[in-house]
């Protein structure tokens, strides 16, 4: 069955002969090769492109293995692009090619072709497109199945489906477990790819011999999704549990190494009245939920943390780039005395000039509950949307006060919303 990614599909049109390589960059079994050689491709036939100034090249093919050589790739290049139209080169799995970056820098010097590569494991990291293709790459990133693509694939007769949500909150959006029928087989298939292709390819790329601290950072950061943490209090967790004397800059190098992966992402906390970042401590968030719980052998499944996971990475899908609020309210006791509380939002969304305020909160069981989610977003005195996503049946509405209480499904299903 064909998923249609309409979102990545139009930047790759939008960005034809912009004279830029077009870098399509993501996580591993994410879909970029379909998106590329499929959906891509597909769209030019469709809009008048001949077949014949389409030439793909699948780099991960055996029968393609001398074209993993510089000149081989070149020359088949030039023999396939001999009269002046424009050609669409098409090439799936890039750092397989020798010297590959001198490869696609020569090919830009052509008029007549226009070029887009996938890229991925320990030799094509996000890294290496800012710095080996500054200025002359065009990078798009592509994220796994959201849950409104995962439904178009598995039940979009009936897209506000409990079961289906909890199920992909359980087992993520990599295309190749949406499709499996079985979930013991889509627990043994993340459980072994995260291992033998995610943890393998940073191994590689950085030469980690002793591996057993980069495991157990991957468990605290597994077990502690949505929690404020930084390196040193990382740290003195590997010291009074896992006995062991790992450094802080140690402790940040890996997490580093996990974000250029595309394994996990950091939100940083923002002072909003402040108008300022402050560094530490932070949030981070996994890229798919079932990497994260195969991490934890499928044992923590909190409701509320996966659901702010969720909500954080629809959130990145649609281009926000997305912080944690601190706002600092004043107030007095019972004895007038002045008091400060510090107050947290979970994400402050912004996308150009526009702003979002957002509240995660799985239930709202009880009026001290609803208050707890309102109040850090009535302390905010400005007159961007305020926002709380909320799980179960919740209906969506306004409340008095002009917050938007909006059911989960109603958030990312329907982009109306905002």
């Amino acid at each position: 069955m064909t998923v249609n990614r309409p979102v990545y599909l139009n930047k790759l049109i939008e960005c034809r002969h912009n004279g830029m390589i077009k870098i399509i960059t993501g996580m591993r079994r994410s879909g970029k090769s379909f998106l590329l050689l499929n959906l891509f491709s597909d769209w030019l036939k469709n809009n008048g492109i001949d077949e014949n100034h389409i030439i793909q090249i699948d780099l991960e093919s055996l029968y393609n293995e001398e074209l993993r050589l510089p000149l081989n790739l070149l020359k088949y290049v030039d023999n396939r692009t001999l009269d002046a139209n424009m050609h669409y080169i098409l090439i799936d799995e890039v750092q397989l090619l020798q010297r590959f970056e001198e490869v696609l820098n020569t090919l830009l010097k052509k008029p007549n072709v226009d070029v887009y590569v996938t890229g991925s494991n320990a030799r094509f990291l996000s890294k290496d497109v800012i710095t080996t293709f500054r200025g002359r790459g065009f990078e798009i990133r592509v994220h796994p199945f959201s849950f409104a693509e995962y439904m178009s694939a598995v039940n979009p007769e009936k897209p506000y489906d409990i079961r289906r949500l909890n199920d992909y909150m359980q087992f993520g959006g990599l295309p190749q477990t949406v499709f499996m029928q079985n979930e013991e087989l889509k627990k043994q298939y993340l459980m072994q790819l995260f291992l033998n292709t995610y943890f393998t390819d940073i191994k590689e790329r950085y030469s980690i011999r002793n591996d057993s601290d980069l495991e157990e950072l991957i468990n605290v950061i597994a077990s502690s999704i949505g929690s404020l943490t930084n390196p040193l209090k990382i740290q003195n967790t590997f010291k009074s549990v896992k006995k062991s004397e790992i450094s802080v800059n140690t402790i940040k190098s890996y997490l580093d190494y996990l974000q250029d992966a595309f394994l996990i992402e950091k939100a940083v906390r923002y002072d909003i009245k402040g108008r300022k970042y402050i560094e530490t401590p932070v949030k981070y968030y996994f890229e798919d939920l079932g990497l994260r719980n195969a991490r934890l052998n499928f044992r923590q499944n909190e409701q509320p943390h996966l659901m702010e996971n969720l909500i954080y990475n629809e959130l990145r899908k649609r281009g926000y780039s997305v912080d944690v609020g601190h706002v600092v309210k004043n107030t007095r006791n019972e004895t007038g005395k002045s008091e400060r509380n510090s107050l947290e939002i979970d994400f402050v969304c912004n996308k150009g000039y526009d702003r979002i305020y957002i509240q995660s909160a799985y239930a709202l069981p009880t009026e001290e509950k609803t208050e707890q989610e309102l109040k850090p977003l009535l302390a905010v005195n400005d007159n961007f949307q305020k926002i709380v996503i909320t799980g179960g049946n919740q209906s969506t509405y306004r409340n008095d006060d002009g917050i938007l209480i909006l059911n989960v499904f109603d958030f990312l299903m329907d982009e109306k919303w905002f």
